[in-house]
């Protein structure tokens, strides 16, 4: 077995990427350099690690196993340089934090330079994704997710539950009138998240209020982005459900059948064993927990 680390981190990239093309864009190398390296180690090795084909690449069997392997030794690397560049005292490095779409950027961003304002030596990257980043893989280290997690060896913390309201802007309702019961949305514009990778349970309950289980209202727009959904209702396209967690920004609209409670969002800190003792990992959770209090 070689011991390159240099193509095997190359391997790696072709693997997740799926050509040479782009992940020689993410390595900044050429696509022929990409190529040779792939070439030699399926050399060393004596088998071939990928299917090429005219649309991209396919690991084969040799190629899913040496991938597999890969992605573990370099997320425990990964998690090993972050542990030993922390210091003692204080909590010092990068965080990586991952959350959904709608909660990172319209709570969680605006609330980071208060972070780092008081702890200057910490920096954050937040990947915000409406699908899970598996965090057991070290694809971030902490997760803030709008439901219970999924995967049991990995340590949760409840932080906060949230709720719902249906919105409107001034002018949509002008046009088309308040509605005074859940059956009268049978008669309005509905903007709803879909079905493409949901971040939180039973997100599209709007759909539904009102109606007889199985018969669900067909939605006028479905839009998988909560901030996308807030500019659609912004625009006066139609009503939409939308978290609480927006905050202020849902000020600007009107809420229409305030007595009809949606499902609870459940949110939770999650992250992995071995960031148990991270103080990176203790000051941003308790910085949530804090935030949470104050905000709820």
């Amino acid at each position: 077995m070689p011991t390159d680390w240099d193509k095997l981190r190359i391997f790696h990239a072709v693997a997740e990427a799926g050509s040479f093309t782009h992940a020689g864009d993410t390595l900044n190398l050429s696509q022929s350099a990409v190529s040779r390296q792939i070439q030699a180690l399926e050399e060393a090795l004596n088998v071939p690690l990928f299917h090429r084909h005219a649309r991209g690449l396919i690991l084969t069997e040799q190629g899913e196993t040496l991938n597999r392997t890969v992605r573990e030794v370099f997320a425990k690397l990964a998690m090993t340089e972050t542990m030993l560049t922390e210091s003692r005292e204080r909590p010092a490095g990068r965080l990586k934090v991952t959350s959904t779409i709608g909660f990172g950027s319209t709570w969680l961003a605006p609330r980071l330079k208060k972070l780092l304002d008081l702890h200057p030596e910490i920096s954050v990257t937040l990947l915000l994704d409406d699908s899970d980043l598996d965090i057991a893989m070290r694809e971030a280290d902490v997760a803030i997710r709008m439901h219970a997690p999924r995967q049991p060896e990995l340590i949760q913390r409840h932080i906060a539950s949230f709720g719902w309201r249906i919105c409107g802007a001034a002018s949509y309702l002008k046009t088309i009138g308040i509605p005074q019961r859940p059956e009268d949305l049978d008669a309005h514009r509905l903007i709803i998240y879909g079905d493409y990778q949901p971040p939180i349970e039973n997100i599209n309950w709007l759909a539904e209020v009102g109606r007889r289980p199985g018969t669900a209202r067909r939605a006028a727009i479905e839009l998988n982005s909560i901030p996308g959904m807030v500019q659609a209702v912004r625009s006066g396209l139609g009503l939409a459900a939308l978290p609480d967690y927006i905050g202020a920004e849902l000020d600007e609209f009107v809420q229409v059948l305030p007595g009809v409670k949606g499902p609870k969002i459940e949110a939770y800190f999650v992250y992995p064993e071995e960031m148990r003792h991270s103080k990176r990992v203790a000051v941003f959770r308790d910085f949530l927990v804090a935030e949470l209090a104050g905000a709820l």
